[in-house]
């Protein structure tokens, strides 16, 4: 099996609920992000890759505009956690770029921090 990942940057705040009064994610706070998308393929294709990770471009113009320097709560439904900030970006893909670059799409990672993430793996 063949892998290939890339990575994307954004700004963004949110609120954490269902914490404790003394849990610091329990206040309004902001993250430098980390999203990577994940693509796997048993076989390379003719040009000798899963994907052209240029076909990745328009996961970066959908973060931009949807998600960079925003309040994740009012863009989000739910709990805007690393859990699920993976969940929608991996959807999002699937559903949104071509068949051929989508349907290998099997995971993204969503990093809080240069140690934390979170991935959300189809299947």
């Amino acid at each position: 099996m063949f892998t290939v990942s890339k990575r994307f940057h954004f700004s963004a705040s949110h609120v954490l609920h269902g914490l404790g009064d003394d849990h610091p994610c329990s206040r309004t706070h902001g993250h430098n992000y980390e999203v990577e998308v994940i693509a796997e393929s048993p076989e390379v294709d003719e040009r000798g890759f899963v994907v052209d990770f240029r076909e990745l471009d328009d996961v970066k113009r959908w973060i931009d505009d949807t998600l960079d320097h925003r309040h994740l709560n009012d863009v989000m439904e739910g709990q805007p956690s690393a859990e699920a900030i993976a969940r929608l970006v991996c959807e999002w893909c699937v559903a949104n770029l071509p068949p051929t670059v989508g349907g290998k799409v099997v995971a993204v990672r969503a990093w809080e921090t240069p140690r934390a993430y979170a991935e959300y793996r189809r299947g």
